[in-house]
């Protein structure tokens, strides 16, 4: 079942949710893209994705408050039925998710703009699998969203164990080193790094268990 189906039959509240839902799609496609570019800033040194990823973050802003708006609208002025407030109420917290893993993207994008000019950390290789992992958590997300599949959206929560794995071995790896030569800052800023990691891919839990929640009512 797709999202776009997901609404009662009442003619104006029908064409609301249609374009909201839309719009919540959208928003989630910015959102995969900048964690992509800085992906590509931190792991290929691309660092004119910074510059491509502050742009996008402004369309994020623009689609999280809009959404926010038009949901609060809907309740107020229109009276859904409980299977829609219930899909209102979700947009309201997912969209909120995806507005923060934006934040989390934007905010590696900075970091690795300080970590271009250190040498490359016998960690990162690890940081990027973890980055990548974390990216399959929000697509999988947003398919579950799309298609209103409850099991996949499940299915996120299991994921994140990996990429929790992957940050506490990394944080004790990053933490306990000794003997460093040079400046500390990288070890720093790498452990803020893992860390934003950790947090989007929490949102992107969140997300799996809203939809769940959309599909069967009960919350995990």
């Amino acid at each position: 079942m797709a999202l776009s189906s997901y609404v009662t039959p009442t003619t104006k509240l029908e064409r609301s949710l249609k374009r909201i839902d839309q719009d919540v799609l959208r928003m989630g496609t910015l959102v995969e893209q900048s964690f992509r570019l800085s992906h590509q800033a931190l792991f290929a040194k691309n660092l004119d994705a910074i510059e491509q990823i502050n742009a996008i973050e402004k369309q994020i802003d623009a689609y999280y408050r809009q959404i926010e708006l038009d949901c609060a609208k809907i309740i107020t002025l229109q009276r859904p039925v409980a299977l829609d407030l219930r899909l209102l109420n979700a947009f309201m917290h997912l969209v909120r998710d995806l507005e923060r893993i934006g934040d989390y993207a934007q905010d590696l994008a900075e970091l690795a703009m300080k970590l271009a000019s250190y040498s490359p950390h016998s960690c990162l290789s690890d940081i990027e699998e973890m980055s990548r992992n974390a990216q399959i958590m929000l697509a999988t997300s947003l398919m579950a969203l799309t298609e209103l599949d409850a099991r996949a959206g499940r299915q996120v929560k299991i994921m994140d164990d990996r990429v929790d794995d992957a940050y506490d071995r990394l944080y004790q790896t990053l933490a306990g080193a000794k003997d460093i030569k040079g400046s500390i800052e990288p070890i720093l800023l790498m452990v803020l790094v893992i860390r934003h990691l950790e947090r989007m891919a929490d949102h992107a839990t969140n997300i799996g268990q809203r939809v769940a929640y959309i599909v069967t009512g009960q919350r995990h």
